[in-house]
């Protein structure tokens, strides 16, 4: 896979797995758990990923961080989102100071 196309064909097997049967796929049976799993698996990956940056093992961080990026793809996917959104966002950020960015949320 070219990695200008991973998040996009990620996306589309994320999306069909919509429809497969919860024994099919890892992502099926997620998606059959319901929002409440999807979210755990986020954390517990969110948590993995501190502890990997702690042990400063670069190879772990890696693993670690697209375990997590995959399962918050799930999330999106889940909730009828399309990663193309977060890039949008990004780049609307993008060239903007944080800290004015971050005084511009009304959340």
């Amino acid at each position: 896979m070219m990695n200008d196309n991973v998040l996009a064909q990620l996306a589309e097997v994320l999306e069909s797995r919509k429809q497969a049967e919860p024994d099919s796929s890892y992502v099926a049976k997620l998606y059959a758990k319901g929002l409440d799993a999807i979210l755990k698996k986020i954390g517990e990956e969110a948590t993995e990923t501190v502890m990997a940056a702690k042990d400063g093992e670069k190879d772990k961080i890696v693993y670690e961080v697209a375990d997590l990026w995959f399962h918050t793809l799930v999330l999106l996917a889940q909730q009828g989102l399309h990663p193309d959104a977060v890039l949008e966002e990004l780049a609307r950020r993008f060239g903007v100071s944080g800290l004015v960015e971050k005084a511009s949320r009304t959340h």
